[in-house]
């Protein structure tokens, strides 16, 4: 049985779990399922699996950045590939949140609906774009690396990478070590993801048994608009586009990235599946590490197609609520607002609500709105996140096709790179 399959194994059975204790009553305080199962081994658990995927980001990032910009080999060469993937996710962020619109509008979301907010929501303050673009560039990189701050960690990488093809010959001896240190964070991935079908039943577990269903049934035509749009954009926008611009077999990239789109739904964190993502685009997919190492983490930072779909549907539907005519002024608005936060607001904590509350400012509806739908926001993060890393991996073969980087017999090869544990015993060899 494949990892993949264990996975997705692992999701529906923590699923019907889930549901399970929910519907018994067993997540309400003073149970001992509640305390020492849901709060207390599945919450320790699913941690740990977090905390090791985060664990490898930034060495993970570090390193393969490096070597990608050595292998490119050429500084015009890298600004050419770092441009193609920067217009590529302003591209999809853009046709995202047109579609969510769309989609929302035309569904007449929120007309009619009268909700009461139980949660509340205190939204943190925007960071200004001035301070964003200052931050790019980290006074103290260690420091940047310690709190997992990605734009100042990337800028670094990719400078560092730049000095050392000026160096020339005399840097080889550090790009061998940076190779080797890259292949040993690659293993370490491996590793990782041997305990992952384990680690995911419990996190999805936990997720459903707290969500449970009174929540999804007040708020089921949001939820199902805004499934629909993800699904939508996941499944047409993105495969219209890797169609357009590389004209690549569709069925096999799917298949091939469905392993990375299961762990960023089960740690709604694009950060935290980089190294499960890079692991298929490099090894699935047959991207060269050079275009990969660069567009993964880029995307990871800045590509929100996700978030901005949610930011779509959430302003339709709460804007319908409280009765607020957007106009097309205001629809414009969010649009635009939209591709702007997702590169303004990127390292931020809780980015999709952070975002919501800015477009929200923007347009005029009030923020305790945001209140309404945070109840299901977890599920719909889940799910977002998988159409954010999706989009990772179209741009990333895209750009790895243009400059001809792509490996085609390991693309339509669909056993290549597949993950096998069975070789991650202690003492083997």
């Amino acid at each position: 049985m494949s990892l993949t399959i264990k996975v997705l194994l692992g999701v529906l059975l923590g699923i019907m779990l889930g549901l399970t204790i929910n519907l018994m009553g067993l997540n309400t305080s003073g149970y001992w399922v509640k305390e020492y199962i849901v709060d207390g081994l599945f919450l320790v658990v699913g941690k740990m699996f977090i905390n090791g995927l985060k664990m490898l980001v930034v060495p993970l990032v570090f390193f393969s950045l490096i070597c990608g910009v050595c292998g490119i080999g050429n500084i015009n060469t890298l600004g050419r590939v770092g441009g193609k993937a920067f217009l590529l996710y302003l591209m999809t962020t853009a046709i995202a949140i047109v579609v969510a619109i769309t989609i929302s509008v035309s569904a007449g979301l929120g007309d009619g609906m009268v909700i009461e907010s139980e949660s509340g929501f205190s939204a943190k303050p925007t960071p200004p774009l001035t301070d964003v673009l200052i931050n790019i560039i980290p006074s103290n990189p260690i420091q940047a690396m310690a709190n997992g701050d990605m734009l100042p960690l990337i800028f670094f990488a990719i400078l560092l990478g730049i000095s050392i093809l000026l160096v020339g010959e005399k840097a080889k001896p550090f790009i061998q070590a940076a190779e080797i240190a890259n292949e040993i964070m690659m293993k370490m991935v491996m590793v990782v993801m041997a305990v992952a079908p384990y680690a995911v039943f419990v996190l999805i577990s936990r997720s459903i048994a707290e969500l449970g269903l009174d929540l999804l049934s007040q708020l089921a035509g949001y939820v199902l608009v805004l499934v629909g749009a993800l699904f939508f954009h996941l499944f047409v926008t993105l495969m219209v586009v890797l169609k357009l611009f590389s004209g690549l077999n569709l069925r096999t990239f799917l298949r091939k990235v469905r392993g990375a789109q299961v762990f960023a739904f089960s740690t709604a964190s694009s950060n935290a599946t980089i190294p499960v993502t890079l692991h298929a685009v490099i090894q699935r997919l047959g991207v060269n590490n050079s275009v990969a190492s660069f567009t993964v983490p880029f995307g990871a930072t800045i590509n929100m197609d996700g978030t901005a779909i949610m930011q779509g549907v959430a302003t339709v539907f709460i804007a319908n609520l409280y009765g607020v005519e957007l106009g097309m002024a205001g629809y414009l608005t969010v649009i635009m607002m939209s591709v702007l936060a997702s590169i303004g607001t990127a390292g931020v904590p809780g980015v999709g609500l952070i975002m919501l509350s800015m477009v929200f400012t923007q347009v005029g509806l009030p923020e305790e709105g945001i209140g309404l739908i945070l109840g299901v926001d977890r599920l719909m993060d889940m799910i977002r996140t998988s159409v954010n890393v999706t989009g990772d991996a179209v741009v990333s073969t895209i750009v790895a096709k243009s400059e001809d980087s792509l490996d085609m017999a390991l693309y339509d090869d669909f056993y290549t790179g597949a993950v096998d544990t069975s070789d991650l015993h202690i003492g083997s060899k």
